[in-house]
Formats: structure tokens, sequence, C-alpha cells
């Protein structure tokens, strides 16, 4: 059982999956990271695999997912494959009594989740979701701003997230994203993502309202110009209610021609916040930033992120990656300070709870309590 490591040991790490986001974001971050090393990889593209071990100089290329969570080299087990593929990673991970890494979403079911979660509590690993904006410097500043009573009494939070891709054309890379059953679209993902975010800061609603809709019926795979019929969603409107009687709005949506982005508006008693970024997946000066007043009818007025939220603005990587840097180093520091920072197998089954409610709403047209 994983509990703590030695602090001058590197925390090594075994990949499962070297996709895109696997070569963008986790092995850009990791090699980054002065705690960690990737010491092995797996992946059913053995030839992927082989090429990523000799770009990124990864010293054991495996053949089986068996060998790869068993590898005495590895300490922590980082799942990076599409949802479908969780599972049988995880499961394989909790039993060799290795720490587990896994994207959001954890599978493309709470019942499974919550069995993952079981599994890894009876056999005392530690568990890390990848819901890695909650621990983004502004949203730990936000969450800051709103515990020290920034904008008094909460009264209101409305989200607005939405993307340019997820459209009707999509590329082969993304054709996992278009059945239903894959719990991958646009509104699994990124709603899972940004309502972590936002309700880390704010606060979790006790009770809600749902609608989601698929305006994209038929998906054409660019390359091909295959045709598949879904009915994932790609709208999400979310209503609800934080505490005793502040509002929660928030509207996601895939296939955003223009002027997409990010925009979060809370309302207090005493003052107000805006947090906007012109990107939901933000590359290289893709940054949020915070705005506030106090009084009425005031203009707003940016507030700089102060020192200390920022540890990494050095790192010239795209503010996204960065996000995932900072969940990796709070796993670090939970491993050796006995701490619980980093999302958790729990927080992602918090979140498939929250997306089942508001689609039980929009299946039955009532509110759901949670």
């Amino acid at each position: 059982m994983n509990t703590s490591l030695p602090a001058a040991k590197k925390i090594r790490v075994g990949l499962v999956g070297i996709g895109n986001w696997a070569r963008h974001g986790h092995v850009r971050v990791l090699q980054l990271l002065p705690e960690y090393e990737i010491s092995a990889l797996y992946s059913q593209r053995q030839q992927a695999a082989a090429e990523a071990a000799e770009t990124f100089g990864i010293r054991h290329v495996v053949g089986s997912l068996q060998e790869l969570v068993n590898h005495p080299e590895v300490d922590l087990v980082v799942v990076l494959t599409t949802a479908p593929q969780h599972e049988q990673a995880v499961r394989a991970a909790i039993a060799a009594n290795k720490d587990v890494y896994c994207e959001w979403p954890l599978t493309p079911d709470t019942r499974t989740s919550q069995e993952l979660l079981r599994l890894a509590e009876e056999a005392g690993v530690r568990t890390v979701v990848g819901l890695q904006r909650r621990l983004a410097p502004h949203n730990r500043y936000l969450r800051d701003l709103l515990q020290g009573g920034y904008v008094g009494k909460l009264r209101s939070v409305r989200m607005h997230v939405s993307m340019n891709y997820f459209q009707a054309l999509r590329p082969n890379a993304l054709r996992w994203t278009a059945p239903a059953e894959n719990f991958s679209s646009v509104i699994a993902i990124y709603a899972g993502h940004f309502l972590d975010m936002l309700l880390t800061a704010t606060g979790w609603p006790h009770r809600v309202s749902g609608l989601l809709v698929n305006q994209f019926p038929v998906v054409t795979i660019r390359e091909t110009g295959e045709q598949i019929e879904t009915t994932a969603p790609d709208q999400l409107v979310l209503s609800g209610m934080i505490g005793d009687d502040a509002v929660l709005s928030v509207h996601i949506e895939g296939g955003k021609r223009n002027g997409s982005g990010v925009q979060i508006d809370i309302t207090g008693d005493a003052g107000d916040l805006r947090i906007t970024n012109r990107s939901a997946f933000g590359d290289l000066g893709d940054d949020y930033v915070i705005e506030g007043a106090h009084g009425d009818n005031l203009p707003l007025q940016v507030l700089e992120l102060p020192i200390g939220y920022d540890t990494l603005t050095s790192a010239e990587l795209p503010s996204a990656v960065l996000e995932l840097a900072y969940l990796y180093q709070a796993y670090a520091h939970d491993l050796n300070q006995h701490t619980h920072t980093a999302g958790t197998f729990a927080d992602a089954i918090r979140m498939h709870q929250l997306l089942d409610a508001a689609l039980l709403s929009h299946k039955t047209g009532q509110t759901a309590i949670l």
C-alpha cells in the first residue's frame, strides 16, 4: 500500500495510453515537475508506445496491462484511455496495490465508479481523478475570495461555457465521443470539469433542475464521411439552489461557431465577481481574469492574482496543461504530508451523481434533490 514516499524519491509513473492528451498534457507536466519520472508505458497501439518512449525517453515499454501495473518501477498508475476503457485499467491497478490516477469521466456510469471507489478503499490505495480545474490558481483565489467574504452572502452564481468543437462534423480521433453509452459527450466531459471547478469554490447545490438537448443527432466523421447516429447531449441547462437561497444557473454548449469561452458571474449582498476566459481549453495566454466590485452600479476592476497562487508561470505551457500540473503537485504533496487536496474517486462519484440528477430532472420534469 502506498502511504508515503521519502521526500527525495521520485514518484515513478506508469502510463496506460498515449493519445493526444497524454502527449500534449500529461507527459509534458510529468517531465516538468521534479517530483515525478515516467518509468513505464503500456498502450494497445504498440507502435505509438514505442515512438512515444523514444521521443520522451521512457525506459520501459511493456506488452500488457498486467505487466504495467505490476512493474517494480511503477508507484502510480495513470489511466489515460477512453472512458469505456478506464474500468479495466483501474481495477488492475488496485489489484496490484498501486495508487491510481484516472481521467474524468471515471467510468461511463455511476454504479461502476462506486464499485471502483469501494475496491480502492478496501485495498488502502490512494485515488486521483482528473478534475484538475478545481486546483488552478484562479480557482483557489476565487474560493479564498468567497470564503473571505468578498461578495458577502452569496445570492446567485451563473456560468456559461462553450466551445467550437464537438460539432456535427468531427475528426476520427473523437468518434468515441459520439455514442451516448460511452458517457464521453461534451456535456459528460466539460460539464464535469467546469461544474467541479465552480462548485468547489462556491459550494454544491442541494437541489437541481436539468435540461439536456441533442442538436447534432448525426455525427459525421471528417476523414471517412461515416455517419453515426447519437442521442448524446450537446447542450446542458442546469438550475439549482446553493445554501439557503442562492440561485445557480449553468449553460454548457458544444459546437458554438464563434465567441466561445467561459464566463462566470457571482453576486452577493456586498459585491460582485466575474471570471472570464476566452477559451474553455486554454492555450498559451488563455488565462482566467477575475474582476470584482463593491457598492452599487460600479465598474468591475481586475483583481490581480496574488503572489503565491501561481508557482508555474515560468513553465510556458498552455493554461489547460498548467491546470493539470497543479493536480499532480497536489498529489505529490498529499503523498508526503498525508493530506487530501487532490480530487479523488469520491469527488468523481459526486459529479456523477450531480449529472445523474440533471438527467433525472430532464426525464421527469421535476426537481431532483441531492
